[in-house]
């Protein structure tokens, strides 16, 4: 097959199986990829050696739009309006992509795409929130790892009534933005995760 239609099939299948797990989930079939693509079963495989392969290099694509929606407001005037459309992006981006939270926790983190992407967001989150830390209006116990965390917290809450009440989501942003503000803050509990953390759990996660 020539160089150009290969690549013309592999952007195809990758826009189908986009489609197909926002609206579905990871319980979207290959079968049904390859037909919204208008190619062959096997073509799916010729591309791509696994299923998770595919959700993998999906996964990393989100992120890589989310993390490029973060660095646009880094240098915003006010750190915590840029840090609040920073996790309204990342919520919204839960909401509407069934698959997007399910492959965060499905998908091995000893993919060597998927812990890169994870950890370009972590850094991203924390620069945002650093700087919004800084300027006094957020809790100073607050970190990047938390923000990310809480993008499902969100999202989850309004899941029961997502179809009925599409932007429920955004009441519960707002409660959550609420509690990382300094204003009347008392301490937490348990401390912020940590990278190494992460990175022990990632280390953990089961390999399908």
């Amino acid at each position: 097959m020539p160089r150009a239609d290969a690549s013309r099939n592999r952007r195809a299948l990758l826009d189908a199986a986009s489609a197909e797990l926002a609206a579905h989930g990871l319980d979207a079939s290959i079968a049904r990829i390859a037909a919204r693509a208008g190619v062959a079963k096997g073509t799916v495989f010729n591309h791509f050696p696994s299923k998770e392969d595919l959700v993998a290099e999906i996964f990393e694509d989100r992120v890589a739009g989310l993390v490029a929606a973060g660095e646009r407001l880094r240098d915003a005037a006010d750190p915590v309006e840029a840090l609040l459309r920073f996790m309204t992006a990342g919520i919204e981006l839960h909401t509407r992509d069934r698959s997007f939270c399910q492959a965060a926790g499905a998908i091995p983190r000893a993919d060597p795409r998927v812990r890169a992407a994870s950890e370009r967001l972590a850094r991203t989150a924390e620069e945002l929130t650093g700087r919004a830390r800084d300027s006094g209006a957020v809790r100073p116990d607050i970190t990047g790892h938390d923000v990310v965390l809480l993008f499902t917290a969100a999202a989850q809450a309004a899941t029961p009534l997502g179809d009925t009440v599409p932007d429920l989501w955004r009441r519960y942003l707002h409660l959550i933005f609420d509690g990382l503000r300094a204003d009347g803050a008392h301490p937490l509990p348990v401390p912020a995760p940590t990278t190494a953390q992460f990175t022990a759990a990632a280390r953990a996660t089961p390999a399908g």
